[in-house]
């Protein structure tokens, strides 16, 4: 097996440039640009995953926090989920007709999800929250949607950028901007910030009578809700006869095998999910009160894919292997044992980083005396060293239940190595001479080329 602190990434590196000459952007999701860990350091192409480890494109292995951007609950290839796919596979994924196994996982979503009435598929979750929206707008003949969270790439939520600049930049990734997206639909999304009832209250009396719903992230970035925030939320939605969404895209089963909704105690009217509802296969659902979801039959709300049965056959087997492994249960217990393994490491050497997260979402933040830059650049040192080492982590590590005692033994010698280096740069006034992963952001912002000017 190859050493990462000997391996050279340069051929994954390679195969970037030669995709960003075909492929606008480089990647077909940008959390899988070279940001994602260590830009230069951390390999850009995988060839395989098992469990929680990756093998990227030259064989070198790793211990992976990503988990493919969260959706590999169960870690990569279950053999579980993975039989039961195959199996599918050799009866078909689509036919001309409908199949039972629809009907099989609707059932399991309405008995699993305490929102959930009636149910219909997608294949990715900003798809599901556009999805949602469409049927909230439908169901209540109004056009407004107020935000709070990240929803995906689609026209309603990124028309918020033309009421407001860096009206994402709390929720998602600096630099996304509504280029492409119709001017004509300013007005119709509008952000409100997370964890504060007041400045919701105000855009519901401001466009009393318009708003179609409210679309929020219960949880947001491994945040608890403060207290009395979500059930306020609640109480404002039902008073102004507006459709409480919840997007479950990202909190998915990491807290409960039912979503979020018994964790926080607050139940919304339509919720929206994607990613590890079927463990890395393409699926999503919105599920909802009838009420709200039934209008949805009289919609032009249609795809071919919706029905395939490889994401809905892997759906209905992960989440029933999340609650017979009580993977929630699992992904606490790891989370509690790596944020106090990572508590000791710092008591040792002696950093000024704050664990937060709760144990299921872990994550690390550097402190005072640093402020916003300085962090992001220690931060930046931390991952690069952990990804020479052979670990793929950053400040938002998102473990699997397939993560065992080996692979925190590992990750936390890991961390401590990074810390000391970082530490050591620190005391020597070197973080710049050291630091040679690229801080350049996933979206650099480009200049409009009309064809005319390309000669």
């Amino acid at each position: 097996m190859k050493d990462p602190r000997t391996h050279d990434v340069a051929s994954s590196y390679a195969l970037w440039e030669r995709a960003n000459r075909i492929i606008p952007g480089g990647s077909q999701l940008i959390s899988r640009r070279p940001y994602a860990f260590s830009n230069g350091f951390a390999p850009v192409y995988a060839e395989r995953g098992k469990g929680s480890h990756i093998w990227d494109d030259q064989g070198v292995e790793y211990v992976d926090y990503g988990m493919s951007v969260t959706s590999a609950i169960l870690g990569y290839a279950d053999d579980v989920v993975d039989d039961a796919v195959i199996e599918q596979i050799g009866k078909g994924a689509t036919y001309s007709l409908n199949s039972e196994r629809e009907i099989e996982l609707a059932e399991l979503l309405i008995d699993r999800i305490p929102c959930a009435d009636m149910a219909r598929f997608s294949k990715g979750g900003g798809e599901s929250c556009a999805i949602a929206v469409r049927i909230a707008r439908g169901a209540t003949g109004r056009d407004v949607v107020l935000f709070s969270g990240y929803h995906g790439w689609h026209d309603w939520y990124l028309a918020a950028g033309h009421l407001k600049e860096g009206a994402f930049d709390p929720f998602a990734l600096p630099n996304i901007r509504p280029t492409g997206v119709p001017k004509a639909l300013e007005g119709t999304a509008i952000p409100f910030p997370w964890g504060e009832l007041e400045p919701l209250e105000r855009l519901l009396e401001q466009h009393r009578g318009q708003v179609a719903c409210i679309m929020m992230e219960p949880i947001l970035l491994a945040i608890r809700p403060p207290e009395g925030y979500l059930e306020g939320v609640r109480e404002l939605a039902t008073r102004e006869n507006v459709v409480l969404i919840f997007d479950e895209v990202t909190t998915n089963f990491r807290y409960g095998a039912n979503g979020i909704q018994d964790f926080v105690g607050v139940v919304p009217d339509l919720a929206c999910f994607a990613k590890a509802i079927s463990n890395g296969y393409a699926m999503g659902a919105v599920v909802g009160k009838r009420w709200v979801m039934e209008p949805a039959a009289d919609m032009f709300v249609s795809s071919t894919y919706w029905s395939d049965l490889v994401g809905i056959t892997a759906a209905i087997t992960t989440l029933t292997e999340i609650e017979r492994r009580d993977v929630p249960g699992q992904l606490a217990d790891f989370g509690e044992r790596l944020q106090s393994g990572m508590q000791e490491v710092l008591d040792e050497v002696d950093l000024p980083v704050k664990i937060s997260g709760m144990p299921a979402t872990p994550g690390i933040t550097f402190t005072d005396p640093f402020d916003a830059d300085e962090s992001k650049r220690l931060n930046a040192l931390v991952a690069q060293e952990a990804a020479k080492r052979g670990v793929l982590f950053n400040t938002h590590p998102r473990h699997s239940s397939a993560h065992d005692d080996r692979d925190l033994g590992i990750t936390l010698e890991v961390f401590r190595e990074a810390l000391l280096v970082t530490k050591d740069a620190i005391g020597r006034n070197a973080v710049d001479d050291v630091l040679e992963a690229s801080l350049a952001p996933a979206i650099i912002p480009r200049p409009t080329v009309r064809s005319s000017d390309s000669g």
